[in-house]
């Protein structure tokens, strides 16, 4: 357990980018993604904004190489874990212990939908073909299929901290020598199941989100994947690359508060980071910049904002949500905003919090509000909390 995880590769695809690239420029320039509904029937469409991937699934499938009758979680996903892969750069694959950790909370529910539309209305109708990839773990068979990972796959589901959970795993299996390479991450597609039961709750904002202002409303709802490829020591120095950084620490805890929403205390949060800190044998004064959860909801923006002070006191390092870019993509978040932890280290930058204006008056905790270059990113912490009370903090340090 003693061996050290590196990171070696990255790939995401999310409603500011289509690639790492095109999502670090729009971070960069402070472009969000969010915009009336395009790709997704629904009633809501003007309505309520989200934040989609700009691609149809044709387009998308195009590029993933395969069939456009697959569900959007798919497609996303193996463009994402594709670019992760090949940006690591290992030519051996064959000959490692790899495994593919994938998280979802959506599964092929948006082809499940399209099936329920003739099926309701004639019991005879409807393609089952769509109902074939409903689960979650369905889509990562399918995804681990074309990138021919046979040696260990499997699929997490712990709401909007799946993702993060997945990189976690992937980092054990490896110190356990379980593995040599874990492609590590989560995606999760727009459904109107997902966009109908966020509504239900009334925790959607009309307007683009503005985490840990006073008048913040709620969340908008994104899409997206990201991964990680993990690797072990051995790995790591063998490859002919240049390693992005480390997974220092990570933690998972359970304040078990309540179904949908965060212990106002910030219990649940200050145990994830806490616990995450003591397993990097880190100090608070050691972090350069939290990528918070901050999803923009009145509870979800107390509970973390009060942890952060309980562990980080007034002196609390740049903090910020990059929801206000991305929006809220549930079980993919953790990656996706892994991935912007890393780049924060590998470029020496923290990202603004948009939209930003009014402090919250429970407490002096503000975001960070502008885009910060030539930096000292040494330790990045990424918050991800889940329904459930379901925490996890990771921390990504520089080599």
């Amino acid at each position: 357990m003693g061996s050290k995880v590196f990171i070696a590769g990255l790939g995401a695809i999310t409603s500011i980018g289509n690639n790492v690239g095109e999502c670090f420029t729009s971070l960069r320039s402070g472009k969000a993604g969010m915009s009336d509904i395009k790709y997704m029937d629904t009633y809501h469409r003007n309505k309520i904004p989200v934040a989609e991937v700009k691609m149809d699934n044709k387009k998308m499938a195009e590029i993933a190489g395969i069939s456009s009758e697959l569900s959007r979680t798919i497609l996303l996903s193996l463009i994402a874990a594709k670019e992760a892969l090949i940006d690591s750069e290992i030519v051996s694959q064959s000959s490692l212990r790899t495994g593919f950790v994938s998280a979802n909370t959506v599964g092929g529910i948006d082809k499940t939908e399209d099936f329920f539309i003739d099926f309701i209305k004639d019991r005879n109708k409807g393609r089952l073909r769509n109902v074939f990839d409903h689960e979650c773990g369905s889509v990562t068979e399918a995804v681990a299929d074309q990138l021919k990972i046979i040696d260990f796959m499997t699929t997490i589901n712990t709401a909007c901290s799946s993702s993060a959970n997945a990189i976690s795993y992937g980092a054990r299996l490896i110190k356990n020598d379980l593995l040599d390479v874990v492609i590590a991450g989560g995606v999760d597609a727009l459904t109107k199941y997902t966009l109908n039961g966020f509504n239900t709750l009334m925790i959607l904002d009309k307007e683009y989100c503005k985490p840990f202002d006073e008048n913040r409303q709620g969340l908008n709802l994104g899409e997206g994947a990201a991964y990680i490829v993990l690797v072990s020591e051995k790995v790591a120095q063998n490859l002919n690359k240049t390693l992005f950084c480390e997974l220092r620490g990570y933690n998972n805890s359970n304040d078990a508060y309540h179904q949908t929403a965060s212990s106002p205390d910030g219990t649940g949060p200050y145990l994830a980071m806490n616990g995450s800190l003591i397993k990097g044998c880190l100090q608070p004064s050691d972090i350069d910049y939290i990528n918070l959860h901050g999803t923009g909801t009145p509870n979800n923006d107390i509970a973390e904002g009060t942890a952060v002070i309980k562990l980080f006191g007034s002196d609390y390092p740049p903090s910020s949500s990059t929801k206000s870019f991305t929006g809220h993509t549930l079980g993919a978040c953790g990656a996706i905003e892994a991935v912007f932890s890393i780049l924060a280290i590998k470029h020496g930058v923290i990202y603004p919090n948009l939209r930003f204006e009014t402090p919250m008056h429970e407490f002096s905790f503000l975001p960070e509000q502008k885009y910060l270059e030539d930096q000292i990113v040494n330790h990045v912490m990424s918050n991800s909390f889940g329904f459930g009370g379901n925490c996890t903090s990771l921390i990504f340090s520089k080599i």
